[in-house]
């Protein structure tokens, strides 16, 4: 069995105090959940080392999770639910300021957990409060109390801990494999593409979240913290075109509560800001093992969020 590797972490500071957060993250969405897959790639990935796993409400794998963790500790994999780092999100339906915390209850009567390492706002809107919609239609569209949410993302930290208020998916693609310049750096550093794009996130300062149900990739995903890449190969990705994904056209319309892509994005879509900083690679599934492969940054209005960068070679 491989020794399990040590993640870096980063330093958290909160009201509440400092927390530590791995660098390396697993997460957990999938268009189809396979709760058996799901709970067996957890468990190798707690072998592996992983310690920071992201769920949401909408991806319906708390529950998965939380038998994961479970039977980790009943195995002695992990002394206690303290030894890993859970993050998990509000979807749009419940983004008023009168559902965070029923809904933060919720997520943790679902994980049977006493507290989130890590609270996200899902996505900047709000759909019609009630049972959670995906995908939303412009028709479920309301406009967000972006400060009255805050104001209770903050409210919920009285409750529980929270230092922070691919092809193969119907989102990905297969661009980041067909790329050449991740291609010769992966064969001329004698390893994989996902490797490379790992580390390169990694370089940046930034969180990458990965995914893969297959035991030999998860390990590959961990092996990238004990080498790295040349200013020569970080240059060469750095100036890949870029293709950006899940913008969320869906969510912007003349009658909806935003009226274009640029106020979504709360001004941030063209910024170097925005290009610099909010990565989110997709992987192939069946070659990398990789369907989210992410990281959370803060944005003008302090919210988090999610978006997706893929690469042209």
């Amino acid at each position: 069995m491989m020794a399990a590797t040590k993640i870096p972490e980063v330093v958290l500071g909160s009201s509440s105090g400092q927390r530590t957060m791995p660098v390396l993250g697993f997460g957990t969405a999938t268009d189809y959940l396979d709760p058996n897959a799901l709970k067996t790639a957890v468990l190798e990935a707690i072998k592996l080392g992983y310690r920071h796993f992201d769920t949401a409400s909408i991806y319906t794998s708390e529950q998965t999770l939380r038998e994961a963790v479970a039977e980790a500790i009943s195995l002695g994999l992990i002394a206690s639910r303290d030894q890993v780092f859970i993050t998990s999100k509000m979807w749009c339906n419940d983004a008023h300021p009168d559902l965070v915390i029923p809904a933060l209850k919720k997520s943790l009567q679902n994980l049977r957990m006493e507290y989130l390492d890590l609270y996200l706002i899902h996505w900047r809107i709000s759909g019609k409060p009630g049972k959670l919609v995906y995908p939303l239609t412009e028709e479920d569209l309301v406009p967000l109390d972006l400060k009255g949410v805050w104001a209770a993302m903050e409210e919920s930290q009285r409750l529980a801990y929270s230092p922070l208020g691919g092809s193969g998916t119907s989102w990905g693609s297969s661009h980041v494999l067909e790329s050449k310049v991740l291609q010769e750096i992966a064969e001329a550093r004698v390893k994989t593409i996902a490797q490379v794009c790992i580390r390169w996130v990694y370089q940046t300062g930034t969180i990458v979240v990965v995914k893969s149900y297959n035991k030999e990739r998860l390990k590959q995903n961990v092996q990238v913290f004990d080498w790295e890449l040349s200013e020569e190969d970080l240059d060469k990705i750095n100036q890949t075109p870029q293709h950006k994904t899940i913008l969320r056209e869906e969510y912007v319309s003349a009658n909806g509560p935003y009226k274009s892509l640029e106020e979504f994005w709360d001004g941030e879509l063209n910024s170097k800001f925005f290009k610099s900083l909010v990565l989110f690679i997709f992987f192939a599934f069946v070659v990398c093992g990789i369907v989210d492969c992410g990281v959370t940054t803060m944005c003008h209005s302090f919210f988090l969020f999610f978006i997706s960068v893929s690469f042209f070679g």
